[in-house]
């Protein structure tokens, strides 16, 4: 198969500021043929989506994928809901802490991984205002320390 490694297609950067990341999957995303594509050439966008279980499924909102260009009438809606490939058992213990605690289920990542569609789902809790401030004090912190190392050494 020609298809081998991993090639990052979209990323959620914004995910991992905005919320503290719990625990993550993997998941396939039923897809059309000329989103399939548009995702291939890079058009696609994780800002401001969301996943929810919804009668016993696993669906992806908010997902932008931009219409393939050459794909006329085969296009589809590009914020239509996508349902994801999971687990029932998964699907059912996401669900289960997404009501009971208070979670959210965040995409963070789009990806090839051997010539298919992948997503990564993680399980987040959102972060305060003060728990932001303290990441980019730590950020800050690391970033005079290699600084300082690399003018030492």
């Amino acid at each position: 198969m020609p298809h081998k490694g991993v090639k990052v297609v979209a990323q959620n950067r914004r995910a991992r500021h905005d919320y503290f990341v719990l625990e993550t999957w993997e998941a396939g995303i039923e897809l059309k043929g000329t989103e399939v594509k548009s995702i291939r050439l890079g058009k696609c966008s994780l800002k401001d989506c969301y996943a929810a279980v919804k009668n016993g499924e696993m669906l992806v909102y908010g997902m932008h994928i931009s219409p393939y260009e050459k794909g006329s009438y085969f296009n589809t809606d590009p914020l239509r809901p996508k349902r994801l490939l999971m687990h029932k058992a998964e699907i059912r213990k996401a669900h289960q802490s997404v009501m009971q605690q208070g979670l959210a289920l965040i995409p963070l990542s789009v990806y090839l991984k051997d010539g298919r569609m992948k997503l990564e789902l993680a399980l987040c809790k959102g972060k305060k205002l003060y728990d932001k401030r303290d990441d980019m004090a730590k950020r800050d912190a690391q970033r005079d320390i290699e600084r300082t190392m690399r003018a030492r050494g």
